[in-house]
Parts: structure tokens; C-alpha cells; sequence
């Protein structure tokens, strides 16, 4: 059975909601990613150099991230010679391949999120200014009680303005509770108040909105330590996820971000916002190899349900839908 055919056969198992998500939500990147190998394809008639050093543009320019593409380009070179491909077109296949391989890994359990099921769960939203966070915990929170959680919200951007009033209105939409203090208050006592909050009206599920200045990078990180030391100290295991937020559609900038946060916080996953939008997709396979944290949630589009469990096969069929489709 082809990998093609395998890929496909995992898709059919999955809901027709998630893997159409995930096909349109990527239809922007899918014509720039995968339409760009499918030209190139056409155009050469044997695998040699001069196919590989395009591919590699193409990947590169996909923000594949260096290290990742050259990875990728030398084990591509390896199975064409081991499999003794000699037609272009047969590459597109290893290529997907590689890619799930890439992503996945050795470990495939860190993909989910790790909930306490008996008592409240703990979930720390982190990131820059601007990428799409407090929306994701309004989207989170709206995913949660879908699945009969009692969610709350703590509003732990203190600083910037308007941050606590737009975390309020996705507490209305949601119907969860906000904790909040004025504007400028220590977010850490933020946290103080909101986790007494949710331990008293026993919640499931605290998600918390922190600040996201970058540019006092010192500063924010000691802010966020000590965010992290109040919540612990109130429960010694939590927070039970350090979700970073990255927009997709600043491409290595957002691999740059994810380079900083790690260096100076235990992130465990990742949310990436907005990848509907960008025309490159390549990002989430970077971060993960070259990072090693793994992207959790994906945003596909504006609606509340489309911030969606990621999925490494849903997605690499996202990007290279109309040739799996297309396999006989």
C-alpha cells in the first residue's frame, strides 16, 4: 500500500468536520506549498541535482526552517537512491512521508494536552503582543465546555490596554467566569485570586491570559516566573501546560519567538494562530524538529470552532490534499 493510500485511509477516520477544517483552513498554504513542488515536478524529467537544490528553495521559502530542510533533502536523496526512483513525479510521495516522519517523531503522546481528571487543571497562555492569545483562550474556553467542563478565566494581562475587557467579552460569549483586577495590578496576585476562585467553585479548568511585551524581554520573564511560582505554590502540580501562541503569519519570526520563550520558560506546547492566512506552512515542521516542542492546537479561521487539535497526518493531508485525493 502506498503512503498515500495509508494517509488516506487514516483521514476516512477521522470526523469529515476535522480533516474539511484542516483542507480549507490550509487551502491558502496548500496552493503556494504543495502547487510549488507540483510545478516542479513538471518540469523535470529525471531526479537529479538540479531537483533537489529547487526543492530545497521551495521548502526553505516555505519556512521549513535550514536545518530541517537539509535534513530533509538528504534522506529524500538516500530513499530515492534506495528505492531506485528515477521519476520525479514518485518523489512527491516520499516527500509527504518524510515530513510525517519528521513531525512525529519518536514520542507522538506530547501532542495532547495533559489534563488532571480529578481536580482543577491549570493551563498558562503565554506570547507576544498581537499573535492571536486572548482569542485562543476564548476559543479554548469554548472547546472546553463543549465537553461539559466548567471552565474559568484569569486576567493576567494586566498592562495592556484593553486586554482585561476583551478577555471579559469572550467570557460572555463563552459563559465562564472572568477573574480580574484593575488594569496595571500585579498579574501575580491575579493569579492568587483566580486560582482560590476556581478551587472554591470547583472548577475543571483555569485557563490564564499573561502579558505578552517582548520588547522588556528581562522583565516579562521574571514576570511570568513569578506568575508560575504563585500558581504552583497554591498547586504543586500545575500549571499543567505552558501554551505559547505564535502567528503563523510571521513566519521565522514566530521561530524566533519560540526560540525565546524556551530559552527562559518550560513552554510544553504550542498554539499557532492564523494559519489560514499565510501562504506558508512550513513553520509547524521547523518548530518541532529544531525546537522540539510540539504544536498542540492550530487556528484555521474565525470561527469559534476552528481552533483545532493538531494532528500530523490531518495536517500534511491539509497541505497536500489534491495529490492524496487525486492517488487512484
Amino acid at each position: 500500500m502506498t503512503f498515500f493510500k495509508k494517509l488516506k485511509d487514516k483521514i476516512t477516520q477521522q470526523t469529515d468536520s476535522v480533516s474539511g477544517k484542516f483542507k480549507d483552513g490550509l487551502s491558502k498554504t496548500r496552493g503556494n506549498f504543495s502547487g510549488k513542488i507540483n510545478e516542479m515536478v513538471a518540469r523535470y524529467r529525471k531526479v537529479d541535482e538540479d531537483f533537489f537544490e529547487e526543492l530545497e528553495e521551495i521548502l526553505i521559502g516555505a519556512d521549513v526552517g535550514f536545518e530541517t530542510v537539509m535534513e530533509l533533502v538528504d534522506t529524500l536523496r538516500r530513499e530515492v537512491q534506495l528505492r531506485n526512483i528515477s521519476d520525479p513525479k514518485d518523489v512527491q510521495e516520499v516527500i509527504v512521508e518524510k515530513l510525517v516522519d519528521i513531525y512525529q517523531g519518536d514520542d507522538k503522546e506530547d501532542e495532547t494536552l495533559h489534563i488532571e481528571e480529578n481536580g482543577l487543571t491549570v493551563i498558562l497562555f503565554v506570547g507576544v503582543n498581537g499573535v492571536g492569545k486572548t482569542t485562543s483562550i476564548g476559543k479554548m474556553a469554548h472547546r472546553f465546555k463543549q465537553e461539559g467542563k466548567k471552565v474559568m478565566l484569569a486576567a493576567g494581562d494586566t498592562f495592556r490596554a484593553g486586554a482585561i475587557d476583551q478577555l471579559e467579552v469572550w467570557g460572555e460569549r463563552t459563559g465562564v467566569d472572568v477573574i480580574k483586577q484593575a488594569e496595571r495590578s500585579d498579574p501575580a496576585a491575579v493569579m492568587f485570586d483566580a486560582v482560590q476562585a476556581a478551587k472554591a467553585r470547583k472548577a475543571d479548568i483555569l485557563l490564564c491570559d499573561t502579558a505578552g511585551r517582548l520588547q522588556n524581554k528581562v522583565n516579562l520573564m521574571n514576570e511570568l516566573e513569578k506568575v508560575k511560582r504563585v500558581i504552583t505554590r497554591e498547586i504543586p502540580n500545575a500549571p499543567h501546560e505552558v501554551l505559547l501562541v505564535l502567528d503563523a503569519t510571521t513566519g521565522q519570526n514566530a521561530f524566533v519567538q519560540a526560540k525565546q520563550f524556551k530559552e527562559t520558560t518550560d513552554v510544553t506546547g504550542i498554539i499557532l494562530t492564523k494559519l489560514d492566512g499565510t501562504a506558508k506552512g512550513g513553520i509547524v515542521i521547523a518548530i518541532r524538529n529544531e525546537l522540539d516542542i510540539p504544536v498542540k492546537f492550530v487556528g484555521l479561521g474565525e470561527q469559534m470552532d476552528d481552533l483545532q487539535a493538531f494532528d500530523a497526518n490531518e495536517y500534511v493531508y491539509g497541505l497536500f490534499a489534491d495529490m492524496v485525493d487525486n492517488e487512484k
